[in-house]
């Protein structure tokens, strides 16, 4: 059995083939080749992006950094279905904490009502949302940013911009 190149998930039929990469759809393949693009990104220009966006202002509410990525989790149950996520930001810390608390009521509210996931996962969201809120910051940037930022690097290169010929 094949596994996807960019998350790792068995693939049972199908599949996406992209030269020697096999990816479960299309939507891996396409962040399997932006991976593959964001290897040709300078460490150097990455790291001073890291450094401009880590020590600049938020970009969600113009107040001061350090700006890094806030994590908060969410779920939400109806009967037999259950969603839950993971949503990253580049934000500072308050607009993180600000997240996270707006998480935590959204899982209360809407997590409980699936059997049985809504039961069990609820109460695992809520809990990662509350470790995030004492999670102390890091006066450095975090390899997540740089990850984030390398990405955008190499999609900001293979997007031809407006107007070039």
């Amino acid at each position: 059995m094949a596994r996807c190149n960019y998350c790792g998930s068995t693939i049972l039929f199908g599949g996406t083939r992209d030269g020697q990469y096999t990816y479960c759809n299309a939507t891996c393949a396409g962040k399997g080749a932006m991976a593959a693009a964001s290897r040709d990104v300078p460490e150097d220009a990455v790291r001073a992006e890291v450094n401009r966006i880590h020590g600049g202002a938020c970009p969600k509410c113009g107040g001061p950094g350090p700006v890094d990525v806030q994590t908060s989790y969410r779920v939400w149950s109806a009967i037999y279905v259950t969603n839950w996520s993971s949503r990253p930001q580049i934000v500072c810390r308050g607009c993180g904490t600000k997240a996270r608390l707006g998480d935590i009521v959204y899982c209360l509210l809407l997590g409980w009502w699936g059997v049985p996931w809504g039961f069990l996962l609820t109460p695992v969201q809520v809990v990662r949302n509350v470790a995030g809120l004492f999670r102390g910051t890091s006066p450095a940037p975090s390899k997540q940013l740089a990850g984030i930022v390398r990405l955008q690097m190499a999609a900001a290169r293979r997007t031809p911009r407006a107007g070039a010929a």
